[in-house]
């Protein structure tokens, strides 16, 4: 956010305004979705306005009047100003992505925890997404890395969008995008298949987990994402880790931990990696 905008949006809003309003801003492409305090409503025209204006390269301005939510992880927007128009082309990590941030889940705070994720990557590694969206981890993985990535999504539109986002980019790497249910497709065709498991869903990660062990195999390596109340933010990751530990049916080592991102309030998103050892 450029100080230039800051100082447009302090002469509409009072600075603790502005500030929030900056806090709850994404920039996915040429497109801008934010989220506005319900005291701030009767100005949202005014501040799609501002954020087209001032913006480098935003070509629409969308409020998102709903949390992602429903089995798709897809939510409302409202057009403010510009195109209504929602899919849009992002970069990241040297790739590109196709994405209808109306049909698909798509969040840009997660940049560092892909490239994270990608370089823990090895060559010869077979992967399983259980979440994969659009293919994003998926797809920076195997940029640069020789592996094998299923990337499952129950989201038709998402799956789609990452066969496209497969063939747009020159990959390493092999990426196999499948559209159906983790668990079902975990337990047809994925049985102790993966090296490294991702569990990209983190209000979800206690229900999949058999799932991701099923998947995975001995001494593999599953990424267990959650979201985490804490008074301290230092303590959460070690929450997280305690939490895991609780709720885990395998013998497990925890390789490290880390906040993701805050997601409210004394809650984080936040990512245990763990080695599980498996009985014969």
């Amino acid at each position: 956010m450029s100080r230039m905008l800051k100082k447009t949006l302090d002469s509409l809003l009072t600075p603790k305004e502005s500030d929030e309003l900056i806090s709850a801003f994404d920039q996915i492409g040429n497109i801008i979705i934010v989220r506005i305090p319900d005291l701030l409503l009767p100005k949202k025209k005014l501040i799609g306005e501002t954020l087209l204006e001032q913006v480098k390269n935003a070509q629409s301005v969308f409020y998102q009047s709903s949390s992602v939510e429903g089995e798709f992880r897809t939510r409302d927007l409202e057009i403010l100003a510009g195109d209504d128009k929602t899919e849009t082309e992002y970069k990241e990590s040297g790739c590109r992505f196709i994405v209808d941030v109306r049909k698909a889940f798509f969040s840009p705070r997660l940049s560092s925890e892909r490239t994270r994720i990608a370089e823990l990557v090895s060559d010869g590694e077979v992967v399983v997404n259980m979440f994969g969206g659009i293919g994003m981890f998926s797809i920076i993985a195997a940029k640069k890395k020789k592996c094998t990535v299923y990337n499952i999504d129950i989201n038709p539109d998402a799956a789609d969008f990452c066969q496209k986002n497969i063939t747009i980019n020159k990959l390493a790497g092999n990426i196999i995008s499948i559209h159906g249910d983790a668990s079902n497709i975990i337990e047809k065709q994925l049985k102790n298949k993966s090296d490294r498991t991702l569990m990209l869903l983190p209000e979800k990660s206690d229900e999949f987990l058999n799932s991701a062990i099923s998947t995975t195999k001995n001494n593999g390596t599953i990424h267990y994402y959650s979201h985490i109340h804490s008074d301290k933010k230092s303590d959460a990751a070690k929450l997280s880790e305690q939490h895991y530990l609780e709720v885990t049916p395998v013998k497990s080592i925890i390789l490290g931990s880390k906040i993701v991102r805050p997601v409210g309030p004394r809650f984080y998103q936040t990512v245990v990696d763990v080695k599980i050892e498996k009985q014969d």
